[in-house]
């Protein structure tokens, strides 16, 4: 079926009071603007910046484009309804977010500590929004106007859909409609699904009455009568089994097209649920994944289900899925198709100011500031990370803008930012490096239920060449009133290498001095449980970066990122990358741990124990976890083995390894001794130990103190020199114990 064009649709009447310069955020531009009311209010926990890298301008101005008046409630305080009815009663609905951002990962590091700063309120101050924002926007959009229907999406409502583990109270939480009590939930890249719902409630239909819009999802007590359920494990079927690969091996092209080869065949483990000879079942099909009771109390069903909901992610071949929350469902739609280059130009291009909303003033918002010379020329990544949101939320298809666009957009970036000195600091998205990648076979690529393109090797049915992003980037960087343009994006370098031009175009032209890439890791078993390439890959990329460096006379580094702490992590995987950092004179000082956001296919491995990158049952393959807080910053202290607060926590591993052999000052050891610490490691037994070889400083005060508090006794100078052969020697005194 061919989705209906987001600019097809026929306008709302309110088309008639025409463009917004700002969405209105108080009665008094609504005033200004003509209108009584609003159709539509979105709540936000973000700052309102008029730009199409903030979602809730994106997500107004389209709204904007169909007709409908759109205001907006920017990080309100929530904790009465005072700020949710300065605009008054909505016409359609509330749309509620958390934001650009999680707000339980814009509050807390990932050892759990607040953080001091939020760069998406004015001044950078802590504590605009609430923890959970959406739960806690939505009840009081609920306790100011109790019909008004409320919609939920963002990345946080997104991410929190079914059941999941939430890593701040250590538990599995319901799905957010349930917490939310919200009339559904958009997840993803949602103006597809909300362009449709909105025109339908324009028309007078009721919202709980939409239950077949794509990208959406429901509660209800009772199923579509549409709907055939069958039993997810039914449906996830034992396939071949990944060979881990070795992080130091490059495949060849031969072993790449091997037809045994699982990064060349696509994962379409498709169990046939109908029998040839029975009647035709015309109903749509649901996947019906263990009940939140059941996930709750049991990791092995909990990693099954984060499994085939992963499996059930691709739009062309996706099911709905449904999930049972004691007397009621929770029911996911398909997920929305992708736009259309010619959709996101239309998106993209909205007339947005490009400048946060003028009653901040002069207020610094550093979430603006990083992307205001910035520009997204895509959406979506087939890499698949398992510690990463991004294919969870925006899907593995990219989405392309035209190069027309994108380069319509650096001249309005020129000619309407303010403080443009002629750089561009990004042309990028999700990855640097993606834009207009795809499947060879739309056929291959809408049957394909693989979790990444790139690993274990990159599909054969993947189109790696980057020239036309090449081509880009010259015309982006002749602009007139164009400097220079820079590529800050995360870069996915075992594709870059795919095209060596590409490579030199980049490090020629648009590299500041350093440049930023994730390895992650150097060691197989963590690298397995990322589904990240190897560490050969890297020294690949490594070596043409230096290259065409040297060939354009200039002097960069690469500025390579790690992760501590993932699952599927050993202590001696640390050990391994700190001597690795060390031996290619790395220092990190902003390193990585990891952070189990919902929904990622690691954090079911960190909660469960469990691989669901592989059939999940009983018998299945356990995964190393990292959750006590000592053993976190142990892996984070390696990272940062140059740093001096990282000694203690490493000596003290490195001995319970007993690998006291790279504690030393020499080249070759990691960590420097302990002050007045020898080893001593007898050749026979191979029995390390430890002595003490002198008290340091600090060491002989507390001793001076047990002997001050023995007896009646204390310490004074002596008023003679102590003498050495009967002669005085000079500056030398005693301590001469003179009792009471």
């Amino acid at each position: 079926m061919t989705p209906t064009k987001l600019f097809d649709y026929r306008p709302y009447w309110a088309e008639c009071f025409g463009t917004a310069p700002f969405l209105p955020t108080s009665r008094e531009e609504m005033d200004i603007l003509g209108w009584d009311s609003c159709d539509v209010i979105l709540v936000t926990g973000d700052a309102y910046v008029d730009h199409p890298s903030f979602g809730m301008a994106v997500i107004g101005r389209t709204l904007e484009a169909q007709g409908f008046r759109v205001g907006l409630i920017c990080q309100p305080d929530w904790r009465n309804t005072d700020d949710f009815k300065k605009l008054g009663e909505p016409n359609l609905y509330y749309g509620v977010t958390a934001g650009n951002m999680d707000s339980m990962i814009n509050h807390y590091t990932a050892d759990k500590k607040i953080r001091k700063d939020d760069a998406y309120t004015p001044g950078n101050k802590h504590g605009a929004r609430p923890d959970r924002a959406v739960l806690v926007y939505s009840q009081r959009c609920r306790e100011a106007y109790k019909n008004v229907p409320i919609v939920i999406g963002g990345i946080e409502a997104s991410l929190r859909r079914i059941a999941h583990y939430d890593y701040w109270s250590d538990k599995v939480r319901r799905s957010v409609l349930l917490d939310s009590r919200a009339d559904i939930l958009l997840f993803g890249n949602a103006e597809r699904a909300m362009v449709e719902l909105t025109h339908r409630i324009s028309r007078g239909e009721s919202i709980n009455q939409m239950r077949d819009i794509r990208g959406t999802a429901f509660v209800c007590k009772k199923l579509p009568d549409d709907v055939r359920l069958t039993p997810s494990t039914t449906v996830d079927k034992p396939g071949f089994v990944d060979k881990h690969v070795s992080p130091y091996q490059m495949l060849s092209d031969k072993e790449l097209n091997a037809p045994d080869n699982p990064a060349t065949q696509p994962d379409t483990q498709v169990v046939s649920l109908v029998d040839p000879s029975a009647e035709k079942d015309e109903r749509r099909e649901a996947i019906e994944i263990p009940s939140f009771e059941a996930v709750q109390n049991d990791p092995v069903l909990y990693a099954h289900a984060s499994r085939v909901l992963h499996k059930e992610t691709n739009p062309g071949n996706a099911r709905a899925l449904v999930q049972q929350h004691a007397d009621r469902y929770v029911f996911l739609n398909p997920p929305p198709y992708p736009l259309t280059t010619e959709e996101m130009d239309w998106v993209f291009e909205r007339p947005y100011q490009r400048v946060p909303h003028p009653s901040y003033g002069d207020a610094r918002i550093t979430a603006y500031e990083m992307i205001r010379f910035s520009i997204n020329i895509m959406r979506g990544c087939f890499g698949g990370c398992t510690f990463c949101s991004i294919t969870e939320h925006e899907g593995r298809i990219i989405q392309d803008r035209s190069e027309e666009s994108i380069l319509r957009e650096i001249e309005a970036i020129r000619d309407k930012t303010p403080g443009f000195t002629g750089t561009i600091s990004d042309l990028g998205g999700p990855t640097a490096n993606m834009w207009r990648l795809h499947c060879k076979d739309p056929k291959i690529e809408e049957s394909c239920r693989r979790l990444s393109c790139v690993y274990p090797g990159i599909c054969k049915n993947l189109n790696t060449d980057q020239m036309p992003l090449v081509e880009l980037y010259r015309k982006a960087r002749n602009v007139e009133g164009v400097k220079r343009v820079l590529i800050a994006s995360g870069l996915r370098y075992d594709i870059a290498v795919e095209t060596p031009e590409y490579v030199e175009e980049l490090v020629t032209h648009h590299v500041g001095g350093y440049l930023k890439i994730a390895p992650e890791h150097t060691e197989q078993g963590p690298l397995s449980k990322m589904m990240k390439p190897g560490i050969g890959t890297y020294d690949r990329f490594k070596k043409m970066f230096e290259k065409y460096s040297k060939k354009a006379g200039k002097e960069q580094y690469l500025i390579p990122y790690f992760i501590a702490a993932h699952p599927g992590t050993e202590d001696e995987d640390m050990l391994n990358l700190a001597l690795w950092l060390k031996n290619n004179g790395f220092k990190a000082d902003q390193v990585q741990t990891f952070y189990p956001s919902p929904m990622a296919t690691a954090t079911a491995m960190y909660h469960t124990g469990r691989n669901p990158l592989r059939k999940v049952d009983r018998k299945s393959e356990k995964v190393n976890t990292v959750k006590e807080l000592k053993t976190r910053r142990l892996h984070k202290a390696y990272l940062r083995y140059h740093a001096e607060d990282s000694w203690p926590l490493i000596r003290e591993s490195l001995e319970a390894m007993g690998r006291t052999d790279l504690i030393g000052n020499k080249k070759d050891q990691l960590v420097p001794p302990e002050r007045g610490v020898r080893y001593f490691k007898d050749r026979h037994s191979g029995k390390v130990t430890k002595f003490r070889t002198q008290h340091s400083r600090s060491e002989r005060h507390d001793r001076d103190d047990n002997h001050r508090s023995a007896g009646n006794a204390k310490f004074v100078r002596s008023s003679k020199p102590a003498k050495a052969n009967g002669k005085a020697k000079p500056g030398n005194t005693k301590f001469a114990k003179k009792r009471r």
